[in-house]
């Protein structure tokens, strides 16, 4: 594998364990309210999830705003679920801040990220909410701290993979590091094969995909999914 110039990570699912983080909110959530309570915890996330995924395609596109999503993902599955009492917003509201007390380092993610920091620039970005995803940085310091820029979808208005939010975090790192990067010297780690692994290669970076499937990788995208395998990939 080539040597990167900078080595950009994404934040949930590959940083940070958001999955985990949803399911324990929900499952506060579900337990805090009769109406969610006579529904399995699975069928609330797949509900949860059937509703959330189309109205953030919405949002990339620019259709709804962010209070519209936050609202609507809640106002469906309250629907679908024939859950009566508990109204959309309070659900959010509820919902978010269960979120933020499940936050956690995915398993080994931290040694390895400050792994990387320690040899290679690092940058974070990230698609989300920036009140939750500034609320990430400040919870785990580190990873702001070792990063020469962090740019996060919501603040920029625009989502991977659309390349534009890869530009922008290429042009920050360069500034911060006053020297200029081809997009071929940039790699970019995530999970998601829609919003990292396309986008990064559609931005002319290179991949390393976490948790993987090489039958269905672009050509020349790395798939490792333990921490210790990127490492080596780095040289580290």
């Amino acid at each position: 594998m080539f040597l990167p110039s900078l080595v950009v990570f994404d934040l949930d699912d590959t940083l940070l364990d958001h999955k985990a983080a949803e399911r324990a909110a929900l499952a506060d959530l579900r337990d805090a309210h009769d109406g969610l309570r006579r529904h399995a915890l699975e069928h609330v996330q797949e509900t949860y999830h059937a509703c959330n995924a189309p109205l953030w395609a919405d949002f990339a596109a620019g259709t709804i705003t962010s209070s519209d999503l936050k609202r609507r993902r809640w106002t469906d599955t309250l629907v679908a679920l024939e859950c009566a009492d508990l109204e959309a917003d309070a659900a959010s509201a509820d919902y978010l801040a269960r979120y933020g007390c499940h936050w956690r380092w995915a398993e080994g993610a931290r040694d390895a990220y400050l792994a990387v920091a320690a040899e290679y620039p690092v940058a974070i970005l990230t698609n989300g909410f920036s009140a939750q995803q500034r609320g990430k940085l400040a919870r785990f310091p580190d990873l702001e701290a070792a990063a020469v820029a962090v740019v996060i979808s919501d603040e920029v208005d625009v989502m991977k993979p659309d390349p534009r939010v890869f530009e922008h975090v290429h042009r920050e790192a360069q500034s911060a590091l006053e020297v200029a990067l081809a997009p071929a010297d940039i790699l970019y780690v995530g999970d998601s094969l829609r919003s990292d692994v396309r986008g990064g290669v559609g931005a002319g970076w290179r991949v390393a995909w976490k948790d993987g499937n090489l039958e269905v990788a672009p050509d020349g995208v790395e798939v490792f999914s333990d921490w210790a395998e990127l490492l080596r990939l780095l040289e580290i």
